[in-house]
């Protein structure tokens, strides 16, 4: 962490308001987790407006990084027997580079036009995910473009799990194979953007901490949303969800934060 650099505060001035935002942060990386358990978003897309919100844009995507590694990790641990390796790495080939490409940029783009990107991200995830529900098999070349995409896009707007899920899928990935070999390619992008991040001070020491602290949350959510996910009706989830998804685009869009 250089110098000059501060760590990242909440938004808001007393204590009892800042108290408040922590319990939301946390209250939020269970619930997001619960819900995309249920309707099969990745949490990380739905806990970006409330980051952004209450840390800023650019410790948003820092926090919400060190976040998911933690649960990707543990996802490839429990299904590392499954992982196609060989799969990881030609979406490596492409992921990482792009990634430190985009993390590069990230570290010195304004704030304002970051905020703005995401908030259109958020409504392009809506978009295709009503579009291209499914993909078609890519050969190798293809899907390491995929990779690049999603490294680059990943380092600038901190998630894109739900617009690459459909990729991995399309190759016969099923159930384990598909959960730790699409977690593993993720643990490859974050762990690129955290050394770019670390590089240029926008991984501090601080919203570290704040990341790891919210794995017990995330993953307490993910276990909630098993248990529920087969006793509620996913589609009203993801309506639900969707609608968020687009109020939240909407504002970050058109205030840039």
């Amino acid at each position: 962490m250089r110098s000059s650099e501060k760590p990242p505060r909440l938004r808001g001035g007393g204590v009892t308001e800042q108290a408040l935002q922590v319990i939301a942060i946390v209250v939020a990386a269970f619930g997001t987790a619960a819900l995309s358990a249920v309707a099969g978003f990745g949490g990380g897309v739905l806990l970006l407006p409330v980051f952004v919100a209450v840390l800023g844009t650019r410790d948003a995507v820092a926090v919400l990084t060190v976040a998911q590694l933690a649960s990707n990790g543990s996802r490839v641990w429990f299904n590392r027997h499954e992982v196609d390796r060989r799969l990881v790495g030609i979406f490596a080939f492409g992921a990482v580079p792009a990634a430190a490409g985009g993390a590069l940029l990230f570290a010195t783009a304004p704030l304002p036009a970051l905020t703005r990107l995401i908030g259109v991200f958020l409504l392009v995830m809506v978009a295709w995910r009503r579009w291209k529900p499914h993909a078609a098999r890519l050969d190798d070349r293809a899907f390491a473009a995929v990779g690049a995409a999603s490294g680059f896009g990943s380092a600038l707007v901190g998630s894109v799990g739900p617009m690459v899920a459909p990729f991995f899928l399309a190759r016969g990935l099923l159930k384990g194979a598909y959960i730790g070999t699409e977690a593993a390619s993720a643990v490859v992008m974050h762990l690129t953007k955290l050394v770019v991040f670390g590089a240029a001070a926008v991984l501090t020491a601080s919203n570290a901490v704040i990341g790891l602290a919210l794995a017990p949350a995330s993953t307490a959510g993910a276990w909630t949303g098993k248990k529920i996910v087969d006793r509620l009706p996913a589609h009203v989830f993801v309506i639900v969800v969707e609608i968020g998804l687009i109020t939240s685009g909407l504002l970050l869009a058109m205030t840039g934060g």
